[in-house]
């Protein structure tokens, strides 16, 4: 089965806070996820929250990098979707539990329009 693209939703844990609570350290650790899973960084947005907090995305040719964290819980939400063959969203995600000193990850990767799928539904439309 053919898929468009792959999406990995990340539940990192056990992460060190002041690295959560730095908008800085947050954007360039997942820019450089992004590079490390091979991806071309196109843009990026970040926004750092009051008392603590940052949420942001990075913007790839290839798709997305999202995060949310709560520094306070030492936990971060992270998303990378990316298509095609060229960039795997593992390493991007490996990177960031390094990176964020985490204790452990859990994820779920999700495939992203199955080509059969979208196939059957324009024919029975």
């Amino acid at each position: 089965m053919k898929a468009l693209g792959r999406h990995v939703l990340a539940e990192v844990y056990g992460c060190d806070f002041d690295i959560l609570n730095d908008m800085k350290k947050v954007e360039e650790n997942m820019v450089n996820a992004a590079l490390e899973a091979g991806a071309e960084v196109r843009e990026c947005a970040f926004h750092k929250f009051s008392p603590q907090g940052v949420s942001g995305v990075v913007v790839i040719s290839e798709s997305h990098l999202a995060i949310h964290t709560w520094p306070e819980l030492g936990y971060a939400a992270v998303d990378v979707f990316t298509c095609g063959d060229e960039v795997n969203p593992w390493d991007a995600c490996n990177y960031l539990v390094e990176k964020f000193k985490a204790g452990h990850m859990t994820a779920t990767e999700v495939k992203r329009g199955i080509v059969d799928g979208i196939q059957k539904e324009v024919v029975n439309l």
